[in-house]
């Protein structure tokens, strides 16, 4: 017991100690609660203290506009003088009033004079450099968020003023070394009005975009060895060039920029501010510096865009900042600054266009995030549902998944990838040519090349379908010149000569054509889609690479010499080496005076004979489009029995298509006539060239294909023959060539189908009612029902016959074409 009574604590020890924590929780209390009525009344003081200057400056008569403009300047400068909290924001000083109505004296003065006239307010801001003061209180952000209120002051200064104020040095100066600090740090609290800064500095490029050579900086001149560039300034009123050596002499009257000695120093900011001149002294400086103060520097840089080595070391930080800010997480961010950067490659100074493409990472940009957003993409993602996706066009992605109801595994993926593909093709169409060739050239060696090729390549079949889909959106996406000839030159190559048999130099353009014959019906039918949508892209290499080279020399014709027998034989109306199609079974229902008599219609063949006169056009022309018209027989047709199925239907679409074709081939310079024989290599052996050989086994295969695929392959033909080229017509269109031996054409390929077509209906029973049920179920007139026999073949049939007709509207469109002036 007495140990257990030694051991214990004191009576009332317990209770004095909590008493004093007590206590001192209510003293903290206390100091917490003076401290923030303190600063209360400090913000209720700071928010009286302007709301009574707003009411003095109201009820005081109004001072002349340049004491006004020098008492709010100085207003800000004694801040820095007479505070030593730098901890408080600058939204509880009155630095923004003050700067507020710096701004709107200065756009009341120049309202107030005459147009391009510079008022005593805007010299003293010039002169004192103001807009230097400015920047290095903005670098310090003293006070906090002064950085904040700088960009916003110098945005509404470039933005309000009218007349050109970049190009003044004590202007163009600060606003360079501001942009520098824009885009610093990612998600910073000054991105919004750094954005809005930097976008209307490249506005004012875009109306002056002579001005951007002011923005190419010199990285080290020392370092490099450059001399750095004579300056010759240009005087607005006079608009004449001013000698450098007069222009440095206004200089000297101006205060040094680094002299600090007898200039306001604020220690806890670090902050510089510019000695000030009294009021009594203002008119003097105004007189003396008059005509400096009305004077622009243009940086003169011819030499500069001359010397490689001088491009080499030059910095575009209004780029660089713009980049920065295009990789914020903000969306609005990255639009604005991806707007920035379409107003800068779009300016036609060829030196900031080098610098642009040689000195920043725009290529890498826009390469990196278009391989990102490409392999973002799930492999899972279906084929047909990147087909059926609505355009995409470049903008703010406000797409929400939750809203929509076509949603897809890979949608928001899909159009982020599109969206941007669609943002760099549009750069590159509003770039500067020698930008858009390099951007372009930049997409095909770091995306197209190293990305997209891999995938096409590959040998899994649902890896080579959904790859094909999305090189198929890729070329409708895609517009501008640039990138589509890089495009082009990467799935083609770039080889001009002809091609033979067996020869593979493009390992990609090869396997592509290879797919067009694939054992998977979908993979054939995507990739002769993707041909099809590239035959109509406006590039002459397309066309020629896939057909027109290997047509070049004509050596798909026989050149016979004519003799006596052959010149009688084409005065009686037929051509030496024809077919004869009155004795061939097929053509049985041809009438004497339906057979052709020449093929010199539309320049595509030159008479066979110097003796052979031309007669009249339209009995040639529709003799030609008899021609394919009665290539299928009678049995094997069954337009005949349902309305709206004729051949005239064709027409108006063929001359559609043949309209916009020639569009796109106005420009490439193509002969209107073929070439002369004579001057044609007629010794090398002919060779249609792989495209052509796939598309011709293809269509001799039409009676035991899906109907899917007759439907494309038939589709790309129809293309290939609205090209306004002679040779490809005549090789195409003219059924009556003479062909050079083991050569075919597609007139030849069609004979043999509806030659194998004659053997096999004898062998359906009751083939023509079939024909007939299997046509009206195709466009909808019966509904579906038990499954016919030699269904593929039946659709074939049809697919071929609608199929000549096409051919037969597209040889008349082409003919009364030519023939209309």
């Amino acid at each position: 017991m007495r140990r257990c009574r030694a051991r214990a604590s004191p009576p009332g020890a317990g209770r004095t100690a909590s008493l004093d924590r007590t206590r001192k929780k209510i003293e903290e209390s206390k100091e917490k609660i003076r401290r923030e009525i303190r600063e209360s009344k400090a913000k209720m003081f700071t928010k009286f203290t302007n709301i009574l200057q707003q009411a003095v400056e109201a009820l005081a008569p109004s001072l002349p506009l340049q004491e006004d403009f020098v008492f709010h300047w100085k207003a800000i400068t004694h801040y820095y003088i007479d505070t030593s909290d730098d901890k408080a924001p600058v939204t509880d000083t009155n630095i923004p009033s003050h700067l507020d109505q710096m701004l709107e004296i200065l756009v009341q003065e120049e309202h107030e004079r005459e147009s391009g006239e510079t008022g005593p307010c805007m010299e003293y801001l010039l002169h004192h450099k103001i807009l230097e003061t400015l920047y290095t209180l903005g670098k310090a952000d003293c006070p906090p968020g002064m950085k904040q209120q700088v960009l916003t002051f110098y945005t509404k200064l470039l933005g309000r003023i009218k007349q050109p104020l970049l190009p003044h040095i004590n202007v163009h100066r600060p606003v360079q070394k501001l942009i520098r600090l824009c885009g610093e740090v990612l998600a910073a609290p000054t991105e919004n009005e750094e954005i809005q800064f930097l976008c209307i500095v490249c506005a004012k490029l875009k109306q002056d975009p002579y001005l951007v050579n002011f923005f190419l900086e010199n990285k080290s001149p020392r370092a490099t060895g450059v001399a750095k560039p004579q300056k010759a300034e240009v005087d607005v009123s006079e608009n004449t060039v001013v000698p450098a050596d007069i222009s440095s002499e206004t200089e000297q009257a101006q205060p040094p920029e680094g002299n600090t000695s007898t200039g306001l120093c604020n220690p806890t900011c670090g902050a510089v501010i510019s000695p000030l001149d009294s009021s009594s002294n203002l008119s003097e400086h105004s007189t003396n510096l008059s005509t400096s103060l009305n004077t622009m520097t243009l940086s003169l840089q011819t030499a500069a865009a001359n010397s490689s080595d001088l491009r080499q070391s030059q910095d575009y930080n209004l780029v660089n900042s713009l980049i920065n800010l295009s990789k914020s997480p903000d969306g609005r961010i990255v639009v604005k600054a991806s707007e920035g950067l379409m107003l800068l490659v779009s300016l036609p100074e060829p030196a900031a266009a080098k610098c642009l493409t040689d000195n920043t990472s725009l290529c890498q940009l826009l390469t990196e995030r278009l391989g990102k957003l490409y392999r973002a993409l799930p492999q899972s993602i279906d084929p047909m549902d990147i087909e059926s996706l609505e355009s995409v066009n470049w903008g703010l992605d406000s797409y929400s998944h939750k809203e929509d109801a076509t949603a897809f595994p890979g949608k928001r993926a899909l159009i982020s990838f599109l969206s941007y593909l669609d943002y760099c093709d549009q750069l590159i169409k509003e770039a500067h040519k020698l930008t858009a060739v390099a951007l372009a050239r930049a997409i095909r060696e770091r995306f197209f090349v190293p990305v997209v090729e891999p995938q096409l390549l590959q040998t899994s079949e649902i890896g080579i379908l959904t790859s094909i889909s999305l090189l198929n959106r890729m070329i409708r996406q895609i517009t501008s010149s640039a990138m589509l000839q890089e495009l082009v030159f990467f799935l083609l190559g770039d080889q001009r000569q002809s091609e033979t048999a067996g020869e593979h130099k493009h390992q990609l353009r090869y396997r592509l054509i290879e797919h067009c014959d694939h054992l998977s019906d979908e993979i054939s039918i995507m990739t002769l889609r993707m041909f099809e949508h590239l035959l109509q892209k406006p590039n002459e290499h397309i066309i020629y690479s896939m057909v027109l080279r290997n047509l070049e020399e004509r050596n798909y014709v026989e050149n016979k010499p004519a003799c006596q027998e052959d010149k009688d034989i084409v005065e009686n109306g037929q051509i030496a080496g024809a077919v004869d199609l009155e004795e061939d079974p097929i053509f049985t229902d041809l009438s004497p005076d339906n057979r052709l008599l020449g093929s010199s219609w539309l320049t595509a063949s030159p008479p066979p004979t110097p003796d052979h006169t031309k007669s009249d056009g339209k009995t040639e022309v529709h003799k030609i489009v008899n021609s394919f018209l009665c290539l299928v027989p009678d049995e094997a047709k069954s337009s005949y029995y349902v309305e709206g199925t004729g051949y005239d239907t064709y027409l108006r679409d063929a001359h559609r298509q043949f309209r916009d074709c020639c569009g796109n081939c106005m420009r490439w310079d193509w002969p209107s006539i073929p070439k002369p024989l004579e001057k044609c290599n007629l010794e090398t052996p002919f060779f249609e060239g792989h495209f052509l050989k796939v598309l011709f086994d293809r269509m001799g295969r039409i009676l035991d294909q899906p109907y899917d695929v007759n439907l494309q392959v038939t589709s790309v033909l129809s293309k290939l023959s609205l090209f306004p080229h002679p040779h490809l017509h005549e090789y195409l269109l003219d059924p009556y060539i003479n062909l050079a031996p083991n050569c075919r054409s597609l007139f030849s390929v069609i004979v043999r189908v509806v030659g194998d077509l004659m053997l096999r209906i004898q062998r359906i029973p009751d083939f023509t009612p079939k024909l007939l049920l299997v046509r009206k179920r195709l466009l909808g007139f019966e509904p579906d029902g038990p499954i016919i026999d030699h269904m593929t073949l039946l659709e074939g049939v049809i697919v071929l016959e609608e199929f000549c007709k096409e051919l037969a509207a597209i040889a008349f469109v082409k003919f009364h074409a030519s023939t209309t002036p």
